[in-house]
C-alpha cells in the first residue's frame, strides 16, 4: 500500500554509509526530496520535512540510525494533529452519529459500508446505516445490497426528504439502542451551493459527533483542495482516503492532515468490505519505514478469529488432522482480514513480499475456485478424512467438479504437503523454521509470483 514511499525512504537511507559525512546527508535529503515530490507529496510539506530531518540528523550526529530516527520522528509529527482523535472514537452517550460527506464518485457509499463492517466486526458494535443520498439514483439500492451483504440494518425511503429520513433513523437508533449511526449523504460532481445547503440542513437535524469527509486518493492534490472547501463550509472532524490501493504514488496521505487541518482517520486499502484500515500515525510510519504494523494485524486477527476455534485448530494441526472442512473454515476467516497484500504489509520485513503478491485474491483466484469445486463434490466423510479418497472416488469428484483426475491428484498432493508442513512448523523449533522459510521466500521470490 505504501510501496513507492517505502522504497523512497530505503533509497535515501542507503545513501548514508559513514558517520559525520555531510555530503552523504545532502545526497540522502536530495534523493528524498525528489522521490517525495514524484510521489505527489505537497511541495510545502516536502520542504518542511527535509529541513527538519536535516536539522535533527545533524544535531544527533550524522549516521544511518540518526537519519532514520529523525525521519521517523518528523513523519509522525506531520501525520499527527495534536489532540485529534485517532481511528474511531465513540461518543460518551450512544449512539455515535457520523455524517459521511464528499463529492460524487469519491467512494462515499462503499466507504460507509466498509466503516459499518469495521464497527460491527472489529469493534462488535450495533450499527445502523441511514440512506440520505437521494440525488444519485443508484445510491439507495447500492446501500441496500451492501448492508444486506454485511448484515447491518438500514433506514431508507426514496420518497422522503433527506432530513425526514435522518430524523426517522435517529429515532429508531435511540429506541432500539444502536451504538453507531452512519449517515450516507448526497454528493455532486463538483461543489455547489445547493449541495452545501442540503448538507447544512442534514447536519442540523443529525447533530453529528463526527463529520467524515471521504476523499478519492486517485485525485491527488485535488482531494486536499476539496477537503479544505468542505471544512470551511460544513466542517470536518476526520478524512477517509478511499481507493488508496489504486494510487501507486500514495503521497497525498503524507500531507493531507497538515494541509487540511483535520486528521486522516481511515484508508480504503482494497475493494472488499474488510479493506478499511485505521490511520494511526505511529503505526503508519512503522509501515512506511518497512517495519510492519503488528498491532493492527493483531487487532484484525483477534476480531476475525474465535480463540476457542483457534485453539482447537492448533491441536488438529499438531496431530496432523487438518482436513478439507478446516480448510474452508480457514478461508472464511482469512476473508475477514482483508486483502492479502495489506496483511503482508503489516508483517515486519514482509513489505517486499506484499509487492510480489500484488492483488492476489484468495477468494476468487482460479486455484481456490478449483479447490472449492472439488470439496463441494466430496461427501461429508471424504472432507473429514481425505485418506479415504481412492481412484474411484477421485474420478467421481473430478466429474462432479468439472476437472480431470490429474488436477484432483495435484490438489490432494499439495493439500497433504501443506498439512505436513503445518504439523512440522507447529512443533518444537517451528517458529525458527518459519522465519527461515520467510527469508527464503523474500530472497527468492514467492512461488508462482513474478520476480
Amino acid at each position: 500500500m505504501f510501496d513507492t514511499l517505502t522504497d523512497s525512504f530505503k533509497n535515501a537511507i542507503g545513501k548514508i554509509r559513514f558517520h559525520d559525512d555531510e555530503k552523504a546527508l545532502k545526497k540522502a535529503t536530495d534523493e528524498l526530496k525528489k522521490s517525495l515530490l514524484k510521489a505527489d507529496v505537497h511541495h510545502k510539506v516536502v520542504k518542511e520535512l527535509i529541513k527538519a530531518v536535516e536539522l535533527d540528523t545533524k544535531k544527533n550526529g550524522i549516521g544511518k540510525e540518526q537519519f532514520m530516527a529523525a525521519l521517523q520522528k518528523e513523519l509522525t509529527d506531520i501525520l499527527t494533529i495534536e489532540g485529534a482523535p485517532k481511528g474511531f472514537t465513540f461518543a460518551s452517550k450512544p449512539p455515535t452519529v457520523v455524517l459521511m460527506i464528499g463529492l460524487q464518485g469519491s467512494g462515499k457509499t462503499t466507504t460507509t459500508g466498509k466503516l459499518a463492517y469495521f464497527l460491527k466486526e472489529q469493534k462488535k458494535k450495533k450499527v445502523l446505516v441511514i440512506a440520505a443520498d437521494l440525488q444519485r439514483l443508484a445510491a439507495v439500492e447500492q446501500l441496500k445490497q451492501i448492508t444486506s451483504q454485511i448484515e447491518v440494518d438500514l433506514v431508507a425511503d426514496e420518497n422522503a426528504s433527506p432530513e425526514t429520513i435522518v430524523k426517522q433513523g435517529l429515532e429508531k437508533a435511540q429506541k432500539e439502542l444502536y451504538d453507531v449511526v452512519l449517515i450516507d449523504t448526497a454528493g455532486r460532481l463538483a461543489i455547489d451551493e445547493e449541495l452545501m445547503d442540503e448538507l447544512a440542513r442534514v447536519k442540523e437535524v443529525a447533530e453529528p459527533d463526527e463529520l467524515f469527509y471521504v476523499a478519492d486518493a486517485m485525485t491527488g492534490q485535488d482531494a486536499v483542495r476539496t477537503a479544505q472547501t468542505f471544512k470551511e463550509k460544513i466542517g470536518i472532524t476526520g478524512v477517509v482516503l478511499s481507493k488508496f490501493d489504486g494510487d501507486s504514488k500514495g503521497g497525498v496521505a503524507l500531507g493531507l492532515s497538515e494541509q487540511v487541518g483535520a486528521p486522516l482517520r481511515f484508508i480504503g486499502a482494497g475493494e472488499k468490505m474488510p479493506d478499511l484500515e485505521q490511520f494511526i500515525p505511529d503505526r503508519i510510519v512503522s509501515r512506511l519505514m518497512g517495519a510492519g504494523d503488528v498491532e493492527s494485524l493483531a487487532e484484525k486477527a483477534a476480531a476475525a478469529i474465535d480463540p476457542k476455534e483457534a485453539k482447537k485448530m492448533t491441536q488438529k494441526i499438531k496431530k496432523g488432522q487438518f482436513n478439507f472442512n478446516d480448510f474452508l473454515d480457514q478461508m472464511e476467516q482469512m476473508k475477514k482480514l482483508g486483502s492479502m497484500k495489506s496483511i503482508m504489509g503489516m508483517i515486519p520485513g514482509m513489505s517486499g513480499m506484499a509487492k510480489q503478491i500484488g492483488d492476489l485474491d484468495l477468494e476468487n483466484s482460479a486455484e481456490i475456485k478449483m479447490i472449492k469445486a472439488m470439496v463441494s463434490s466430496m461427501t461429508a466423510k471424504e472432507r473429514e478424512n481425505p485418506d479415504l479418497l481412492d481412484n474411484m472416488r477421485k474420478r467421481r469428484i473430478a466429474a462432479g467438479a468439472g476437472l480431470d483426475q490429474m488436477q484432483v491428484n495435484r490438489v490432494l498432493k499439495q493439500f497433504k504437503n501443506a498439512a505436513k508442513m503445518a504439523k512440522k512448523l507447529s512443533g518444537k523449533g517451528g517458529m525458527k523454521q518459519m522465519q527461515d522459510l520467510m527469508k527464503q521466500m523474500q530472497g527468492g521470490g514467492f512461488p508462482g509470483m513474478p520476480r
